[in-house]
């Protein structure tokens, strides 16, 4: 008799971030992230972000004596969401004054493989939004 392979559940990203206030208004605003969890601890404290579309949680992590913006190096890429309609999404994060990069488009083999933008958030971590079509839907 062999054992059930249990297939792991992604269920967050953590970033760390200087102004709680500033980078929860910020996910609200953009992504339609709220609070599901706020956990206070001695010098931190753990906000965890979700929205109806998925389980998948934001981790911010907010260290109490920090004053200084996070150096974010070379190693962080960046997270994506997906949205339905990539031109309403992107006027509507310049409406909110979000500040988006222009929409690209990526083709391969003739066909389009992405349409995306990306935003930084107040932090400066990147992140893609993309329009949902093909592997991204």
């Amino acid at each position: 008799m062999s054992a059930a392979i249990t297939v792991p559940k992604p269920i967050h990203s953590m970033i760390r971030v200087l102004d709680e206030t500033r980078s929860v208004d910020f996910y609200s605003r953009a992504f339609g992230l709220e609070i599901a969890d706020r956990f206070p601890f001695e010098g931190f404290t753990l906000v965890y972000l979700r929205n109806a579309s998925s389980g998948f949680e934001l981790e911010l992590t907010i260290n109490h004596d920090r004053t200084e913006p996070y150096d974010l190096g070379d190693g962080y890429g960046h997270i994506a969401f997906a949205v339905e309609d990539i031109e309403a999404e992107h006027a509507r994060f310049a409406r909110e004054g979000l500040s988006p990069k222009p929409i690209k488009a990526f083709h391969r083999d003739g066909a389009l493989m992405a349409k995306f933008f990306f935003v930084a958030d107040p932090d400066g971590y990147k992140i893609e939004v993309l329009q949902r079509h093909g592997r991204y839907g």
